[in-house]
């Protein structure tokens, strides 16, 4: 008996020194979001959520206490709740610095929609933010003078350092480089080249550091090169593209998750002091129903949540009722929508028709009204539909001549990659001609047209307004008609359809 206790405590004291025995690595992980512009789950509540995300996290920290959360860019806008008046002054983005700072990010990168607020509005949200900002290549211009950004903690720099320690006290030093798409010109914002940012932040912090990761928005062509330019780079940490993709580039890798948390990626690294090269394993996560929400990052979602719903209300009754399956995705981001025909745009024209019984001849929105950047997929509700279309605006009856008519299409045309590229129903172009419900457009004929109020206000398409001559009449619905809204009109639209 004794012998077997003190073979036991023997045992007992080889593995308690083996388990503190040095392995020569240090293990860390990336919790990684980009392009999340909703707080709450969507898709019917299916997918997403920052609760959720923020119970991954909790989870991944019990596993191991270096474990670090980003945001590869776009989080501020564009939002549904972004648009809406609270204590007397747009949100603009607020609901997600609250809701970011609930579930302890760390580190976030500029994506090329933060720049969609104005300078006042983005000081605002960065003097909220209890995280770090990243960039090497976007500086804040005042008057010509160029600096970088900075919030009430201190500057946004060009590069991060982290360091983070294993069971013996060893530490590491782990560097971040970020560049952003010059995507959205503003005048208080000064981009510089992506690549020559990048190679230069990384030659500034290479030396000072044991290993350096990518933290960026900008295509992925751009990541890939980056990659390409910096081989020693394991892992670049992207956003833009909204669609989840790991590709390799020599050594290194791009990753990318899903737009709006409905995937994350959970990258497990760990780092050789010896060789001083990492391995890395990465994991794409579903953000999903089965993740129980994290109780303090949901009351920040749920407060939000509410203010929304209440707006809401005061257009339609029942907000989170499914009105529409989409099988295939119902494309609204930016780049498709304000240079092609998307499936989203006819859906939201075919709307506008049907909201005069289809008493007109063909219906047209501008591409820069579509505010979601992303695709609707699965369950979707009228607060999907909000999110569309933000600023709402009613749907306008418009007699004007055929001139006039071929002026606007040809304009669209010339606008490509803008705003005031049209989406449109019974429009086509054949020929290098425009036709309506497949007859050619008559100049001298009058026709009737249904347009979002806001492109009778001449912002997009200068000579298209109700003082131009060629504009015969213009009717502006009452409260209660289909059309008082754009929203009401294509989610009655698509009660029509069930």
């Amino acid at each position: 008996m004794k012998f077997t206790k003190a073979l036991f405590f023997c045992v007992s004291i080889a593995a308690l020194f083996s388990c503190n025995q040095d392995d020569g690595k240090i293990d860390f992980t990336f919790l990684q979001l980009n392009d999340v512009y909703e707080i709450a789950p969507i898709q019917g509540g299916e997918y997403g959520g920052m609760a959720r995300v923020a119970t991954v996290h909790e989870q991944l920290l019990k596993e191991n206490s270096n474990t670090f959360m980003f945001v590869a860019g776009d989080f501020l806008n564009p939002s549904l709740l972004g648009t809406i008046q609270y204590q007397g002054e747009r949100i603009r983005g607020k609901q997600m610095i609250e809701t970011m700072n609930a579930m302890g990010v760390d580190l976030v990168a500029f994506g090329n929609h933060e720049f969609d607020l104005s300078a006042t509005d983005l000081q605002k949200r960065l003097d909220e933010s209890n995280f770090n900002w990243i960039s090497g290549n976007v500086l804040q211009n005042k008057d010509g003078v160029l600096s970088p950004f900075s919030n009430k903690h201190n500057k946004v720099g060009d590069t991060f350092i982290k360091e983070f320690s294993d069971a013996d006290g060893t530490t590491i030093k782990i560097g971040f480089i970020s560049v952003c798409v010059p995507s959205n010109p503003r005048d208080y914002v000064a981009y510089k080249d992506v690549f020559k940012e990048a190679e230069r932040s990384y030659a500034d912090l290479k030396d000072k550091v044991d290993v350096v990761f990518g933290l960026t928005h900008v295509t992925i062509a751009q990541d890939l090169e980056i990659a390409k330019r910096l081989p020693n780079i394991p892992l670049i940490m992207g956003g833009h593209e909204h669609t989840n993709m790991l590709i390799p580039q020599g050594d290194s890798f791009v990753a990318k998750a899903d737009a709006n948390a409905k995937t994350v990626y959970v990258h497990k690294i760990s780092y050789d002091k010896k060789t001083k090269k990492t391995s890395i394993q990465s994991v794409l996560k579903e953000i999903n129903s089965d993740i129980v929400e994290n109780e303090q990052t949901a009351v920040v979602v749920n407060k939000w949540q509410g203010i929304l719903k209440k707006k809401i209300k005061e257009i339609i009754d029942k907000p989170e009722e499914i009105i529409l399956n989409a099988q295939t995705p119902l494309d609204g981001r930016d780049k498709p929508i304000r240079s092609i025909q998307t499936n989203l745009g006819v859906l939201i024209t075919k709307s506008m028709s049907y909201a005069f019984d289809d008493a007109v001849d063909c219906a047209l929105v501008n591409g820069g009204s579509i505010r979601i950047d992303d695709e609707l997929e699965g369950a979707i509700t009228p607060v999907d539909i909000f999110r569309v279309l933000p600023y709402g605006g009613a749907v306008l009856k418009v007699k004007l001549k055929g001139s006039l008519l071929l002026k606007v299409l040809d304009f669209r045309e010339k606008a490509k990659g803008t705003g005031a590229y049209l989406q449109r129903y019974n429009v086509q172009k054949k020929n290098k001609g425009w036709y309506v419900q497949s007859k050619p457009i008559n100049p001298n004929k009058i026709y009737t047209v249904a347009f979002s109020d806001y492109l009778l206000k001449g912002y997009d398409i200068p000579f298209l307004t109700e003082e131009n001559k060629e504009v015969v009449s213009v009717y502006k619905p009452t409260g209660t008609e289909k059309s008082f809204d754009i929203r009401n009109s294509i989610i009655l639209y698509l009660k029509s359809l069930k």
